[in-house]
């Protein structure tokens, strides 16, 4: 019974040696020991901050980026370039604005860590060329935000629907934007040829799609957002969360709707039992010219004279309009009064006679008091009376 017993023991020592699967032996060491991430819960998927201390020894090579600004964003930027300039230092980056050239740079120096900073910078300046607010641009800094811009201006080429895409875009006193901004999670700014949105790399791609399908008149921004609201009343349920949403959202088809073309009222004729006469047939023609009766040789003899005809006809059309370029243009006639030149001396003349007679009459009405001037000449100025007191 004792043997029994011992035997029981090992078997069930044996148990505990080999494996639940039953491969081999388990060994027990120091991979058995508990370990401290077994205790907190770690989330693989955060991407911490880059710091300092990540990088300490800095770049190896500087590099830098450049964009033209327009002239009517030279007055802005300046006002708001110390704020830029303060935040770009705070990541080792170095702004440099050229007004002359009206150009903004930036570039890396020694004190640079992040080595994706510059890329960053490169899209600040980018977004503030294209008339986006310094502290909406400056958020592109952030690791978490990220930015897109779409060249909208070669999508259609008259000037007129563009405009009209571009509006429908936008949206009556920008509503359309701000529900686009708002299911997307991004900021969506239209400016000129050009769509410049701010969000995260899922927000974006919506945002695209939805700008093109636009412009490219494929579906309107309206439906678009119908869609992106049913998706996310899908998303907050939990029993469809993981299910394919085909099913729910609604489907559009283009459909070519044919304009009616405008009526065209017809005048009524009157009315006649009558047929209209039937209109006479080439043979018919050619009986009542004669020609018919002619032989081939001759109806081509008179073929080849009407060719002649029309070719010396035109021939001198030509001419005419050759020769009307050499012609020189008619000077403007003088307007005739229907006077000659001899009545016009002898009426210029009788005027002066006129005026000479006025002026002696006038001269002799005039005359001069000699005693009182002699009288007056003596007595002394007034001006030079008050000069003298």
């Amino acid at each position: 019974m004792e043997d029994d017993g011992a035997q029981v023991m090992d078997t069930n020592n044996n148990e505990n040696d080999f494996d639940t699967n039953g491969k081999g032996k388990k060994h027990k060491g120091k991979h058995d020991k508990p370990k401290p991430w077994d205790e907190i819960e770690v989330d693989r998927w955060k991407i911490e901050k880059f710091e300092p201390k990540d990088n300490p020894s800095g770049l190896l090579e500087e590099s830098s980026f450049s964009t033209l600004f327009p002239a009517y964003r030279e007055k802005y930027i300046q006002d708001v370039w110390p704020i830029v300039k303060n935040a770009l230092k705070q990541h080792g980056i170095k702004g440099h604005l050229d007004l002359v050239k009206g150009s903004m740079t930036v570039s890396t120096t020694k004190k640079t860590y992040d080595p994706y900073i510059i890329i960053k910078s490169r899209d600040l300046i980018k977004l503030l060329s294209r008339s986006v607010p310094a502290p909406q641009a400056l958020k592109i800094l952030n690791d978490e935000m990220q930015c897109d811009i779409i060249k909208i201006g070669g999508l259609v080429r008259k000037k007129e629907k563009f405009v009209k895409r571009r509006q429908r875009l936008i949206g009556p006193h920008n509503s359309t934007l701000k529900a686009l901004e708002i299911l997307t999670g991004c900021y969506i700014f239209v400016q000129g040829n050009s769509v410049a949105a701010m969000g995260s790399f899922k927000g974006l791609k919506q945002v695209r799609r939805i700008v093109t399908e636009c412009m490219l008149n494929q579906m309107h921004p309206l439906y678009n957002i119908k869609i992106l609201m049913m998706r996310r009343d899908l998303a907050n349920n939990p029993e469809l969360a993981n299910e394919n949403w085909d099913r729910f959202l609604p489907k559009f088809k283009k459909k070519n709707v044919q304009q009616k073309k405008p009526f065209k009222t017809k005048e009524k004729k009157e009315y006649t039992p009558f047929p209209p006469p039937q209109p006479p047939s080439k043979i018919d023609l050619q009986l009542e010219n004669g020609e018919y009766f002619l032989n081939e040789q001759k109806k081509s003899k008179k073929q080849w004279q009407e060719r002649q005809e029309k070719q010396a006809e035109k021939t001198a059309e030509n001419k005419r309009k050759r020769e009307e370029a050499f012609k020189p243009p008619e000077e403007p006639k003088m307007q005739d009064d229907g006077k000659n030149e001899k009545d016009d001396i002898a009426a210029i003349a009788t005027s002066l006679k006129n005026k000479a007679k006025e002026f002696g009459k006038s001269k002799s009405a005039d005359k001069i008091d000699a005693e009182m001037f002699i009288a007056t000449a003596g007595e002394p100025s007034k001006k030079k009376s008050k000069n003298k007191k």
